[in-house]
């Protein structure tokens, strides 16, 4: 029974994949609103039945796209985030995990979704209270819980880690992300790594602590 079974999955698999990877581009170029499912399935070469099946509606065909992007996204820091708070350089680790952090939030396809959503946030708040949960607010979640064990091994001082985090994300994306998202310019990897180092500058000089400098 396992060998019929198995099989079944994999396709299944292959068409939930490629009709996510069909609606991106869609929802990209012409919006929620203006992207129809039949577009999706013909795109997707799969039958408009499949992309219900798969995914009951549009709205939710949607918010698999994006929670898939932010998943992909905290995919590729996971060593990172993971090994943090036991850091024996935090400076450096703060630095390395800034820098990849800026780049993958301004990776243009995340952009232009953040901006679609955006734009739809009146119509499905839901979608925008998603993407918020699973982006900022995740991210802040896990920065308090790194500050909070970092302050108890003396390394940072951090009265409030909720607002520490606040900080500490904003100082690395604030200015970037503003800029691309009023103007749509990419900017060159070199100019967001400056902007993590710098962040990471400023934030060990508000909340690092003795210690931690003389390491």
């Amino acid at each position: 029974m396992s060998e019929a079974v198995a099989p079944e999955t994999g396709r299944s698999a292959r068409k939930r994949r490629a009709i996510l990877d069909a609606a991106r581009p869609l929802f990209l170029a012409h919006g929620y609103a203006a992207t129809s499912m039949d577009e999706v399935a013909a795109r997707a070469a799969v039958s408009k039945q499949t992309v219900y099946k798969q995914f009951v509606d549009k709205q939710r065909l949607f918010a698999a796209i994006i929670t898939g992007d932010i998943e992909e996204a905290e995919e590729l820091t996971r060593s990172l985030v993971d090994a943090l708070p036991q850091t024996q350089n935090l400076e450096r680790d703060l630095r390395e995990f800034a820098r990849r952090h800026v780049v993958e939030v301004l990776a243009p396809h995340l952009l232009r979704m953040r901006r679609l959503l955006i734009g739809e946030a009146d119509r499905f708040p839901d979608l925008a209270a998603a993407w918020y949960s699973r982006g900022p607010e995740q991210a802040h979640a896990t920065f308090a819980g790194w500050f909070t064990t970092l302050a108890q091994r003396g390394l940072l001082h951090v009265p409030d880690p909720a607002l520490a985090a606040e900080h500490f994300n904003w100082l690395i994306l604030a200015a970037p992300i503003n800029r691309a998202m009023f103007t749509g310019t990419e900017e060159p990897v070199e100019r967001l790594h400056y902007y993590a180092d710098e962040a990471v500058r400023v934030f060990l000089a508000a909340y690092g602590t003795a210690q931690q400098s003389a390491r």
